[in-house]
């Protein structure tokens, strides 16, 4: 019962969430439509090419929505844990572009410190200060959920990246302006890159755990063992495994030793230890083994390579 109403209210999540994205792509998708005419009739390169940009966006944002509506589909015989981890790649294909961008964004902000180019400024405060202000509006429609939600993250560090790129070109114009410091702009460039990395490889390598089914971070695994053991008709506890099926969802797999006793009363077990599995690690989803005499050799973390060979 509490298992179907908390898949319930993921879907509702989900679905809000899909909606955010659609609204936010229809925007993206306009305001570059609306470069691409503005740069045609002003023959602006600038224009163009930051429509391209803008382009990405609504790629990345696309891929992100399309992972949603994956995790919405139920499961099936090919596939029994559904489509969530859908958003773990996506996840991990838009903090690999956020990659690749950055490095095209670097050398040309090099190349540019060697042979400075005259910047038009006022054209660029203009250009920069409308994409901001539709940057901003974007990323804050799936902001919310994008602490939990990997694929979701991407997407939002995707949006957060213009909207500093934006805001740092739009106050570089304006010091350009009065300065004549042509540099700042490749200087800006440059130190948005480095943000830009740095929160991409951090998605990267959370996606990277996932998918090698690694324990989730904020799991002491110790003491959720010693936990188990504590409660009433437990007696130790071995082939653990605990892993996550994406940011929000996580799973485990337990051998639970107890006594010789009913099925009633092994329920009740199941029941308590389900109970502190998803009040005090948010696991939700544990399957759990009772037996009355331990497997030899009863080891806390079973062996996969052994298993396989007997």
């Amino acid at each position: 019962m509490t298992s179907s109403h908390s898949h319930q209210h993921l879907s509702q999540i989900q679905e809000t969430r899909s909606n955010r994205l659609v609204l936010s792509l229809g925007i993206t998708l306009a305001f570059v439509i609306f470069e691409i005419i503005g740069g045609y009739l002003a023959n602006s390169l600038a224009l163009l090419t930051d429509a391209a940009h803008n382009l990405t966006d609504v790629l990345t944002l696309a891929l992100s929505w399309v992972a949603i509506r994956l995790a919405l589909k139920p499961a099936n015989s090919n596939h029994t844990y559904g489509y969530h981890r859908a958003g773990i790649l996506i996840a991990f294909f838009n903090a690999a572009t956020l990659i690749v961008i950055s490095g095209f964004v670097g050398i040309e902000a090099f190349r540019r410190f060697r042979e400075p180019l005259e910047v038009q400024s006022t054209l660029m405060s203009v250009i920069s200060g409308v994409a901001f202000a539709v940057n901003l509006v974007t990323a804050l429609l799936i902001r919310h959920g994008s602490q939990s939600d990997l694929n979701l993250r991407s997407a939002y560090l995707h949006l957060m990246g213009d909207v500093f790129s934006t805001l740092g070109a739009f106050v570089a114009g304006i010091v350009i302006a009065f300065s004549g410091y042509n540099w700042l702009d490749p200087l800006v460039s440059l130190l948005i890159v480095g943000l830009i990395l740095w929160n991409a490889l951090k998605i990267i390598i959370e996606a990277v755990r996932i998918l090698l089914e690694s324990a989730p971070r904020d799991v002491n695994i110790e003491q959720l063992v010693e936990d188990l053991r504590q409660i009433p008709g437990v007696n130790d506890v071995h082939d653990l495994h605990v892993w996550s099926i994406t940011t929000e969802m996580r799973s485990l797999s337990a051998h639970i030793v107890t006594d010789d006793i009913s099925l009633s009363e092994g329920a009740v077990i199941k029941e308590e230890i389900s109970q502190l599995l998803r009040q005090r690690y948010a696991i939700s989803h544990a399957t759990l083994q009772l037996e009355c005499e331990e497997c030899q050799p009863a080891m806390l973390y079973c062996d996969l390579n052994l298993s396989h060979s007997r």
